[in-house]
C-alpha cells in the first residue's frame, strides 16, 4: 500500500488491500470509492424543498380565463353571489345618504375611489364561495359569511392595513378638496357633477387627485391581489407573508396583472354609473375572478 500527495489531495492507489476505503480528499469533498465494513457509504443529503407558497408565471392574457371561471362560479352560486353583491351595492346607498345628512356631499367622490382600496377584503365571502365549490361542496350565504371569520386575526390585519390606506386617501382627497375649491363648495348632488366642470381650478383638481389616486391604488393592488383569498384558502399564512407573495406575483406577473388591475376598474367604474346598481353583478365576478388569479398564479 502507498499514496502520493498533490496539492493537498491524498491519493490511495489501486493495489490497497480489498475493502479498505479509497477516498479522494480536497478542500471540499470526500468521495468513497469502495464501502468499508466499519463506514456505511456516502449519501446524498436529501434535497430541501422550498418553503411556503411560490409564485408562477403566467401569460399576459391569463386575466380574460379568470373572468370566465368567475363567471361560471357566480352562474353556479348564482344567489348567493347576487344576495351578497347586493348587500355590498345597499352598503353603498346608506353611506351615501349619510354623507348628504352630514351636509358633505363632496365626500362622496372620494369614498367612491376609497371603495377600490378596501374591495379586495369585503370580497372574502366571494372567496371562500369560490373555494368550497373548488371543494367539491354547494356554498350558501352563511358559508359566504363565513369567509371573514376564517383566519380571522390575519384578515383583520389584512383590514387595518387597507384601512389606513383608505384613511390617507380621504385625508389627502379632503385636503385637495379644500384646496381648490374652498370650504363653503357644497352643491347638492344633481348640481354637483356640472358645479365640478365649470370650476375653475377642476383641471388641476382632478390631475394632482388622480396622480395621488393611483399612486395608493397601486400600492393597495400590490399588496391585495392574491394576499386575501391566499389567507382564506391558507390558515397557515400569516398577513404579511401573504402581502410579500402578492407583491412578488404582482411584480413576476406585471403585464397580466396591469391588464387585471385595468379590467377591475373599468368593470366598477361602469357598475358605479347606474347609481351602483351594476355592483350587484361586477362584485361577484370580480370577487370570484380574484379566487381564481389566486389559485393560477400561486403554488401552495
Amino acid at each position: 500500500m502507498h499514496a502520493s500527495q498533490s496539492r493537498g489531495r491524498t491519493v490511495a492507489h489501486a493495489d490497497e488491500a480489498p475493502g479498505e476505503v479509497v477516498r479522494v480528499m480536497s478542500d471540499e469533498t470526500t468521495l468513497s470509492a469502495q464501502p468499508s465494513a466499519t463506514q456505511p457509504p456516502a449519501t446524498q443529503p436529501p434535497a430541501i424543498a422550498p418553503r411556503g407558497p411560490r409564485v408562477r408565471h403566467v401569460a399576459t392574457d391569463r386575466p380574460w380565463v379568470w373572468l370566465t371561471a368567475g363567471w361560471r362560479d357566480m352562474q353556479a352560486t348564482r344567489p348567493v353571489a347576487l344576495t351578497y353583491g347586493g348587500a355590498l351595492t345597499l352598503a353603498g346607498w346608506v353611506l351615501v345618504l349619510l354623507f348628504f345628512e352630514a351636509g358633505t356631499p363632496w365626500a362622496i367622490l372620494p369614498a367612491t375611489a376609497g371603495f377600490f382600496l378596501v374591495a379586495p377584503l369585503l370580497a372574502a365571502g366571494f372567496y371562500e364561495t369560490s373555494r368550497r365549490r373548488e371543494a367539491g361542496g354547494s356554498p350558501t350565504l352563511a358559508d359566504a359569511l363565513g369567509g371573514l371569520r376564517r383566519n380571522g386575526a390575519q384578515l383583520a390585519f389584512m383590514g387595518v392595513v387597507l384601512l389606513l390606506i383608505h384613511l390617507v386617501w380621504v385625508r389627502v382627497a379632503g385636503l385637495l378638496f379644500a384646496v381648490f375649491f374652498g370650504l363653503n363648495f357644497s352643491p347638492s348632488l344633481a348640481n354637483l357633477p356640472m358645479a365640478l366642470l365649470r370650476h375653475e381650478d377642476f383641471l388641476a383638481f382632478l390631475v394632482i387627485g388622480t396622480g395621488f389616486g393611483f399612486a395608493l391604488a397601486a400600492a393597495t393592488f400590490a399588496v391585495s391581489a392574491v394576499s386575501i383569498p391566499m389567507i382564506i384558502d391558507q390558515p397557515e399564512i400569516t398577513a404579511l407573508e401573504a402581502i410579500t407573495v402578492s407583491i412578488g406575483a404582482v411584480l413576476e406577473n406585471w403585464r397580466p396583472m396591469t391588464l387585471w388591475a385595468g379590467l377591475i376598474v373599468l368593470f366598477t367604474g361602469l357598475a358605479l354609473v347606474p347609481f351602483f346598481l351594476g355592483l350587484v353583478i361586477v362584485l361577484p365576478l370580480i370577487g370570484h375572478a380574484t379566487w381564481h388569479a389566486y389559485r393560477d398564479i400561486v403554488i401552495r
